[in-house]
């Protein structure tokens, strides 16, 4: 992958990011707690599929609506 692909990819991760931690509806972790390496494993995975979910959002919603075209 391209430096400049690279960065483009990481610019829209990062714009859809309070997007995505909103899908993914983590809870903040207690003060003074730390997370489990499961518990941080599990996390990542949910931040995951939940940018997956809001890129395809992105994408759906940036289709040309079909009663406009017609």
């Amino acid at each position: 992958m391209s430096d400049e692909r690279q960065q483009a990819k990481m610019k829209e991760f990062m714009s859809l990011l309070p997007l995505t931690l909103e899908l993914a509806g983590l809870p903040k972790a207690e003060h003074g707690k730390l997370f489990t390496d499961g518990q941080m494993e599990v996390r990542v995975n949910m931040i995951r599929n939940a940018y997956k979910l809001a890129r395809q959002l992105l994408i759906e919603i940036s289709k040309p609506s079909e009663s406009a075209s017609g």
